[in-house]
C-alpha cells in the first residue's frame, strides 16, 4: 500500500496533481481543501495517500493531514458512499466542519455539499456518530460534548454563526458548566 508520497509537484489540475517521486510520476486526486494548499508547480510536497484498488483501476488519492485521510476512510466504509463522493465531502467541508455536523447531527450542512441528498446526509450522520471526534483534532471529548453541545446551540440562538461559536468554545476550561461555559464563550466573542 501507498501511504505517502514525498516529491517534486509537476502538474495541479482539479482535482488531480501529478507528483514526481525520484522519476516516478503519480497522479493523485486530491479533495479542493487539500489543493488550495498545495505549493506551486516545482516545489517539493508531502501527500498522506490512500490506494484503492478496483478490477478496473489502481487509484491514489492524496490528502494534505493525517485527520483528512482517516475521515476519507471512514467515509467510504459507509454504505452508498465512493471515493467520489468522500472527496466532495472533504471538498465542502473541513474535517472539523464534518466532525462538528455529525456531533450536532446537522443534515443540513452536509446537504449543502453538491452530490449529498437528504437521505445520504442522514445516513452519514448516523454511521460516522461516535467515530469523528477528538482523535481527529474536534475541540471536546468525553463528557465535554453535552456541555459543549449545548454551549454550541445557545451562541447559535443568539445569532453567532457555526465558525464563530466553535472559536469561542475552543478554549473553554476544563469541566465547566453551561452557563459558566457560555459567560466564557460570549467574552472571547467580545474580545474579537
Amino acid at each position: 500500500m501507498i501511504g505517502r508520497l514525498s516529491g517534486v509537484l509537476l502538474d495541479k489540475t482539479p482535482p488531480q496533481v501529478l507528483v514526481d517521486c525520484n522519476g516516478v510520476g503519480y497522479e493523485v486526486d486530491v479533495p479542493m481543501s487539500t489543493f488550495y494548499n498545495l505549493p506551486h508547480s516545482g516545489e517539493k510536497v508531502v501527500l498522506y495517500t490512500h490506494l484503492a484498488v478496483r478490477e478496473d483501476a489502481h487509484l491514489l488519492f492524496g490528502f494534505g493531514t493525517v485527520s483528512e485521510r482517516a475521515v476519507f476512510r471512514q467515509l467510504i466504509k459507509i454504505s452508498g458512499v465512493g471515493a467520489r463522493t468522500a472527496l466532495s465531502i472533504l471538498s465542502g467541508m473541513t474535517v472539523a466542519d464534518l466532525a462538528q455536523a455529525v456531533t450536532l447531527q446537522e443534515a443540513g450542512r452536509l446537504v449543502k455539499v453538491p452530490g449529498i441528498g437528504k437521505k445520504t446526509a442522514e445516513r452519514l450522520l448516523l454511521e460516522l456518530k461516535g467515530k469523528l471526534g477528538a482523535d481527529i483534532g474536534v475541540a471536546g471529548g468525553g463528557p465535554r460534548d453535552d456541555t459543549q453541545t449545548d454551549i454550541l446551540n445557545a451562541l447559535a440562538a443568539l445569532g453567532y454563526s457555526d465558525k464563530e461559536a466553535l472559536a469561542a468554545v475552543k478554549n473553554l476550561p476544563a469541566g465547566s458548566s453551561v452557563s459558566d461555559g457560555i459567560k466564557f464563550a460570549l467574552k472571547a466573542l467580545s474580545k474579537g
